[in-house]
């Protein structure tokens, strides 16, 4: 686990390292209201676009992480290296057997996992198979979460990524634990699995909106 691949690269010491503050800043500047629990064993799933203020939420607890073995998740594996996360590398593209079983290991040893299952590269708001396999093998259930900023900046991506602003409002809303049984169907489960990451990520957005 944590493995850095571009060691020696300046640019990712700095821009992790900026981003980093950036998060705090936005910690410090922001009312952030939680609702649920938040300290489970399980599987931590958000949506790709909603992943940064889980970083902060879930800092300091080791979880374990899914990160690419590219340049810019280069960035993430150090951001979240700074916020006191595990990682290890892969994706779903690229040693997906290999990384799912690395995670698979991870939370047999104790460890509680966080992904976003419809990242990195989508279909927006679709749970890949990996993740209900995940939850299958590793014996332990998903914790779904979602989050809502009043500011933000939405960015022109595939998932339209929230970039959430400073003197804002945030809201983070985790759901009940969602097991997934060894005779589960696969793809009726990420069906599932999605729906309740929308109700939760609507909640958040009301939460917010009336706050």
């Amino acid at each position: 686990m944590n493995e850095l691949l571009y060691k020696n690269s300046l640019p990712h010491t700095l821009l992790s390292g900026v981003a980093s503050l950036y998060v705090h800043l936005l910690a410090l500047t922001s009312k952030i209201s939680v609702k649920g629990d938040g300290s489970q064993k399980g599987i931590y799933t958000i949506w790709h676009r909603q992943e940064v203020i889980m970083i902060y939420a879930q800092r300091g607890r080791g979880l374990v992480g899914l990160v690419s073995k590219s340049k810019d998740g280069e960035y993430m594996a150090r951001i979240l290296k700074r916020f006191g996360f595990n990682f290890v590398r892969g994706s779903t593209s690229s040693g997906g057997f290999l990384s799912l079983r690395s995670l698979i290991k991870a939370a047999r040893d104790g460890f509680s996992l966080a992904i976003t299952p419809d990242g990195p590269k989508g279909p927006v708001f679709k749970v890949q198979p990996g993740a209900i396999y995940l939850a299958q093998k590793a014996g332990i259930p998903v914790i779904p979460c979602g989050s809502a900023y009043s500011k933000k900046k939405v960015l022109r991506n595939w998932d339209k990524y929230q970039f959430p602003l400073p003197f804002g409002r945030i809201q983070v809303v985790y759901g009940a634990p969602f097991s997934v049984a060894e005779t589960d169907d696969v793809p009726a489960k990420a069906v599932e699995l999605e729906n309740v990451l929308n109700a939760l990520t609507a909640e958040a957005e009301q939460l917010v909106a009336g706050a």
